[in-house]
């Protein structure tokens, strides 16, 4: 089943069943992810008629997957999902046409980096800029969760500057040491573990991505704000 909005004023979803309580929801790009997940996460938080039970909202590059209570009635909430479609503008951090359902304020985490990557160098040829000013870059402007996925506690951030796009490696590292904070695409990220990995190294950074003793485990949830500060080097 799938609903079609004219552009600018709504967007075009697929909606798949998922197992015996979800609802699948399949989007053109990521930028219309974006925008459909605030949306869902605003009418799940006002919970009103079969948006009650909807218990999470997990977005992903080209999807957004609707987990709900045992019993719920997947018609229902796929006709209120279809009508809420049928009122998203595209475009990051847009709402219903109507200006309703107002999305839950933003939670910003502050990552501190030392940026000294491997490949801060190499980030700075591809770019045309120096060192200092891809650093800029990398801190000035917020960058915002997308989703998550690769490993736990590993977020996919958008939304930076422009300038920053860049291609992965063309040969990938057999280790990346955890809190190593990346580049690759339009994406930013940390390592929230050592990992094989193929992203440019920026820097690093001891924040804590993921810890299983913590409420919620993962430090960045989808639809925070991410802001990058620049530190220097514990002596």
């Amino acid at each position: 089943m799938s609903t079609s909005g004219d552009a600018g004023s709504g967007l075009t979803v697929e909606v798949l069943p998922v197992g015996a309580g979800g609802l699948l929801l399949e989007v053109a790009d990521l930028e219309a992810v974006l925008v459909l997940a605030s949306a869902l996460r605003a009418a799940a938080a006002e919970g009103a008629g079969p948006w009650s039970s909807v218990t999470d909202v997990v977005p992903a590059a080209r999807t957004v997957l609707l987990a709900t209570t045992e019993g719920a009635d997947l018609a229902a909430l796929r006709a209120s999902v279809l009508a809420l479609c049928d009122s998203v503008r595209v475009g990051y951090g847009s709402g219903p046409a109507d200006g309703s359902g107002t999305a839950p304020k933003s939670h910003e985490v502050e990552v501190p980096v030392v940026y000294d990557g491997p490949d801060l160098d190499d980030v700075a040829a591809r770019t045309g800029l120096t060192r200092a000013e891809v650093v800029a870059a990398h801190t000035g402007t917020p960058w915002r969760v997308a989703f998550g996925g690769f490993a736990p506690g590993f977020a996919y951030l958008v939304g930076g500057d422009p300038r920053l796009v860049v291609p992965r490696r063309a040969s990938p590292r057999a280790s990346v040491p955890a809190g190593s904070v990346g580049l690759a695409g339009e994406f930013s990220g940390v390592y929230p573990r050592a990992s094989p990995g193929g992203w440019q190294l920026l820097g690093t950074t001891d924040v804590v991505l993921w810890d299983a003793d913590r409420d919620p485990p993962a430090l960045l949830a989808p639809g925070s704000t991410v802001r990058f500060v620049a530190v220097e080097a514990a002596s």
